[in-house]
């Protein structure tokens, strides 16, 4: 499985005030700000030379994302990782025992992904992600 480091999402109370740090203090390019209903949260897309920051709102209380702001507070959400074909690196996982949460979706963007429970992945939620078209 070829892989290599996507994005890290950072999960936040409010986009707007953290893009003040993200954004402004620390210069990461806001390239753009996304509402994804699937998984109930706003995303703020900051590019960098080798990967991507992300940070994530939830917009309803009821959602996964929100869930674990409430129980965790802001901080690392997860990590992402790009594979070239994410049916067969699920497979792959799957067989080697990690548990996969859900199926395959896609998001806005047109790229499919993932997650991994973080109790296979040694206390990292895992994201796989295949780039769309």
């Amino acid at each position: 499985m070829s892989t290599k480091l996507n994005h890290i999402a950072i999960v936040v109370h409010d986009i707007d005030e953290a893009l003040k740090v993200y954004s402004e203090t620390l210069g990461l390019p806001l390239q753009k700000v996304n509402e994804e209903p699937a998984e109930a949260v706003k995303v703020a897309y900051m590019p960098t030379a080798t990967g991507e920051v992300e940070l994530i709102q939830p917009i309803t209380d009821d959602s996964g994302v929100a869930k674990f702001l409430a129980k965790k507070g802001e901080g690392l959400h997860h990590v992402c990782l790009e594979v070239d074909n994410i049916d067969e690196s699920v497979s792959q996982l799957a067989a080697a025992g990690l548990e996969v949460l859900g199926q395959v979706r896609t998001n806005k963007r047109g790229d499919k992904y993932i997650f991994i429970h973080p109790k296979s992945s040694h206390g990292v939620l895992l994201e796989l992600y295949e780039k769309g078209e």
